[in-house]
């Protein structure tokens, strides 16, 4: 059974002060902490790139596991900002890590649900191909496409990498999934000519509608309660948007915490960044994962801890 076995991670050490800016966006303090809640965010150097934030993030999988490069057989990349169009950016990696001729790579174009999906999407492929050694990347730095003076996404996005290895020794085995697509919506958060356009108050209503129904959802999917999961990692798009779907489902935000305060909200690599975390403790033997935005798309799982780890 193919699942998660480690998670690398990579933030640029570089970070843009949303204190400072307060003055500039009209804001107080207490209304950044409450509703947007990204005291700071992560900002990638001038010479770092898509495929440099994708590298890093699979060397400190690397680091974390002693990972033989030579046996992995498929690597998927969840990204909505390559460098370039042509090749493939999980081409590119393929080269610049010197991975078999033998292991296949294919990209994603999903933003804030890629995670969840590309969960699916590697996992079954594997599965399907006899595959028994892949990773899943997700590298997607908003600050290429983030306009600095744009009150609505400049407070909010963060540039974050991260490399999932899937195995068929795994720490954590994935349940049944949900998904869901508002594409005529789509539109209210999109990038135009180059800048990212988002309409907050659209982006909000979309996620406290759909998310907190598709969590009952793969709930039931999943033959389990709220009781049951023992910690609910879902997209920081932001603080409000989290505490808000943690208050209508009814679940203790010590069990639904907003995490991305010091880097912000990190697109794909969201979910992944804290999953890296919450899989050291042990007491999280079931951990539920919702990831929803961009494409006003959304996808939900549970993962549940086997019982020898």
């Amino acid at each position: 059974m193919i699942g998660i076995k480690a998670i690398g991670t990579y933030l640029p050490s570089g970070r843009v002060s949303n204190l400072t800016r307060l003055e500039e966006f009209g804001l107080t303090e207490g209304s950044l902490n409450d509703r947007i809640g990204f005291r700071q965010v992560a900002v990638k150097g001038d010479d770092e790139t898509t495929l440099s934030l994708a590298v890093s993030a699979f060397r400190n999988l690397v680091d974390k596991t002693g990972l033989d490069l030579a046996t992995i057989n498929a690597v998927a990349v969840i990204s909505q900002n390559p460098d370039r169009n042509i090749p493939h950016i999980s081409a590119e990696l393929h080269g610049k890590l010197s991975l078999p001729p033998s292991c296949a790579c294919f990209d994603v174009s999903l933003g804030c649900s890629g995670y969840v999906y590309g969960l699916s999407l590697l996992s079954a492929f594997m599965s399907a191909n006899g595959m028994y050694r892949g990773v899943l990347v997700t590298a997607d730095p908003y600050s290429t496409i983030v306009d600095p003076a744009d009150k609505n996404t400049s407070l909010i996005f963060g540039d974050g990498a991260t490399a999932t290895l899937l195995t068929e020794d795994p720490v954590y085995v994935a349940g049944a999934f949900s998904f869901g697509t508002m594409g005529l919506e789509a539109d209210n958060l999109a990038c135009n000519d180059g800048r990212l356009f988002m309409n907050g108050r659209t982006v909000f209503n979309f996620a406290a509608k759909h998310v907190p129904a598709d969590v009952a959802k793969v709930l039931q999917k999943n033959g389990l309660t709220l009781a049951d999961i023992d910690c609910f990692v879902f997209h920081q798009g932001s603080r409000y948007i989290v505490d808000t779907i943690a208050n209508r489902l009814g679940v203790p935000q010590d069990k639904a915490r907003f995490y991305a305060a010091d880097y912000g909200n990190t697109v794909s690599s969201s979910i992944p960044i804290i999953l890296a975390e919450e899989m050291k403790n042990t007491l999280n033997r079931s951990i539920l994962l919702s990831g929803f935005g961009l494409g006003f798309s959304w996808a939900s799982t549970v993962l549940k801890r086997l019982e020898n780890n």
